[in-house]
């Protein structure tokens, strides 16, 4: 009996993050019409979020509707939409991009990888000629 209660609980990581992006959006930026539908599935994916008992399929289907609606916001054409960071143009998501990223700013040098290669070289090229040295 144990064994058939047993079943695999959903991740809702990418529900709770897309829950977040919904609530820190800039309200203002976006129509009041556009922004009632979306507080309807902000309150319907929360439901599902705090479920225990929800199964993959309504996670799935919360995270499909609350991306549909964040894909479909409307701008308000007073206020242009403006990201309060890097004041440029907010991203919008596209239907059915369920990925999560994270902006970190970080680049990636190569300087230091390739010349962390050419001290490991010299250090195994001086042990070899000290070794055959000895020998």
């Amino acid at each position: 009996r144990a064994f058939v209660n047993l079943r695999l609980k959903p991740n809702k990581d990418i529900l709770n993050e897309l829950i977040n992006k919904a609530n820190r959006l800039n309200r203002e930026n976006y129509s009041v019409t556009s922004l009632k539908g979306l507080d309807v599935e902000i309150e319907k994916a929360t439901v599902v979020l705090n479920d225990p008992e929800a199964i993959k399929e309504e996670v799935e289907k919360a995270v499909a509707d609350l991306t549909k609606v964040l894909a479909g916001l409307e701008i308000n054409s007073n206020n242009p939409a403006i990201d309060n960071d890097m004041n440029k143009p907010i991203e919008t998501m596209k239907v059915g991009d369920t990925t999560v990223s994270i902006k970190t700013g970080d680049t990636v040098s190569m300087i230091y990888p390739l010349l962390g290669l050419v001290i490991a070289f010299l250090g195994f090229y001086g042990s070899k000629k000290r070794k055959d040295t000895y020998n």
